[in-house]
């Protein structure tokens, strides 16, 4: 290997994603890291990895004998810098699969920057490493394709954001990390001060205060990038730190705020997936959304839809219907697609999910070839309401009706939760596919007697 040290007397020409058949013959600096190297009748073929790609590398004895014998120790994860000749692979020996898998560089010169040890698991997007192994080795995960893409993705969303804003004739504002305590929903995390025996600042849960100030302040627009911090139980949803696109205005309506959300979400999409949303979106006041999907935030990207079954069963006399309606409460449902060959212990499983939020059960009816039902509590149905139930619940043969009775709130939370969880079992949710909407006109007060 040469002595000459690249990164003094050389810089790198190109990236490793970024050669393509229309360098051939060209000479070419590359630095990175080596995903695997193979020794192939004397040859040595290194696929050495950046950030933006992978080139292969060919070292022939041929030409540097040398070169090609002390090559033979590189493995993986090694940092290397080469440079060499970009030469076309041959049409037999093109790779379809590599944007750069129509050439190769003949390397010339080459030098390990960094040798390495050998790493404890793979970096490939398919690693079946675990999660602690990869977060006790976090330098290596993100060396991953699927990882260092995401990290670009998330830097270039921010570029997106930014220049959109300041088209809009926003500031963009630091506002302070170390603040007081301000009444948020969840528990402050505290910093001790030094300086200060026994007091404390808070690190922010949002910056709404701030941006408050800023607006008294007449600076009309603001937005920020803003990390946040929550003292709180990590969950799907719910993390200690994390970053929001906070935004501010002054002397708007809602119907403006709204235009300009939507309007930076069509940019982001536009230039990061080639995609146009259709705007403006559409606007389901909060009773909707809870009536129809039985949640705030519904996913609208498949039906399955909440529907009232109150009326159907209406003076029955199964006790679960006849209690709840007695008691001002409500029966509801959905109804899962081509389930009715489900059996009675998958039915319970949709039980036990129900029941977290509450409710007493699930009650199930399978729709026969000829729209009658069949289920333990269709027996205390008149032929009348059974119809109308099928009908109400929109069922075709071979679905599946879920009903669950109770008051409205826990009855519209379980059943919300069933629609995702049914969706997901079932595949109905489309990959790559975007729907977006306002929730609007949320209740300002709530009174619970």
């Amino acid at each position: 290997m040469t002595s000459a040290r690249f990164v003094h007397d050389l810089q790198a020409t190109h990236s490793c994603g970024t050669l393509r058949r229309s360098h051939e013959g060209t000479t070419v600096v590359l630095m990175g890291f080596v995903q695997r190297a193979r020794n192939l009748g004397g040859c040595v073929f290194i696929d050495l990895r950046d950030r933006h790609g992978i080139t292969q590398v060919r070292i022939d004895p041929a030409l540097d004998a040398t070169l090609a014998l002390n090559a033979q120790r590189l493995r993986a994860e090694f940092v290397v810098a080469i440079e060499g000749v970009v030469a076309h692979r041959g049409a037999k020996n093109e790779n379809r699969r590599m944007p750069t898998g129509e050439v190769e560089v003949h390397a010339g010169r080459l030098e390990v920057l960094s040798e390495s040890a050998t790493p404890p698991f793979l970096i490939q997007d398919d690693s079946d490493a675990g999660e602690e192994l990869r977060l006790r080795y976090r330098y290596l995960d993100l060396r991953r394709p699927r990882l260092s893409r995401n990290m670009a993705l998330r830097s270039k969303v921010n570029q997106i954001t930014r220049n959109y804003f300041y088209e809009h004739d926003f500031l963009e504002i630091e506002t302070p990390i170390l603040t007081k305590a301000t009444p948020e929903g969840a528990r402050d995390y505290l910093v001790a001060s030094r300086v200060h025996p026994c007091h404390f600042y808070a690190l922010p849960q949002s910056p709404q205060t701030f941006k408050q100030l800023l607006m008294l302040s007449g600076m009309q627009r603001y937005f920020q990038i803003a990390r946040c911090f929550r003292d709180e139980d990590l969950r799907a949803d719910r993390q200690p730190e994390f970053t929001q696109i906070d935004v501010e205005m002054s002397f708007v309506s809602a119907a403006e705020i709204q235009r300009t959300i939507e309007g930076l979400l069509a940019a982001v999409f536009r230039e990061v997936l080639g995609e146009d949303l259709t705007l403006p979106f559409p606007r389901i006041a909060y009773d909707e959304a809870i009536a129809r999907f039985g949640s705030d935030r519904p996913d609208l990207r498949f039906g399955m839809e909440l529907f009232f079954a109150t009326e159907a069963v209406s003076g029955s006399e199964f006790r679960a219907f006849a209690d709840t309606i007695t008691g001002g409460g409500v029966v509801k449902g959905i109804v899962a697609p081509g389930c009715a060959s489900w059996s009675r212990r998958q039915v319970e499983t949709l039980s036990a999910e129900a029941a977290i939020f509450g409710a007493k059960g699930v009650l199930s009816a399978k729709v026969e070839s000829d729209l009658t039902l069949k289920g333990a509590f269709v027996k205390h149905l008149t032929a009348e309401q059974a119809t109308e139930l099928c009908s109400t619940a929109g069922a075709a043969p071979g679905d599946l009706i879920l009903l669950v009775a109770g008051d409205a709130t826990t009855v519209n939370a379980a059943l919300g939760h069933l629609r995702l969880h049914l969706a997901k079992m079932l595949d109905l949710i489309p990959k790559n596919q975007w729907a977006f909407a306002w929730v609007v006109d949320f209740p300002a007060f709530e009174w619970d007697p």
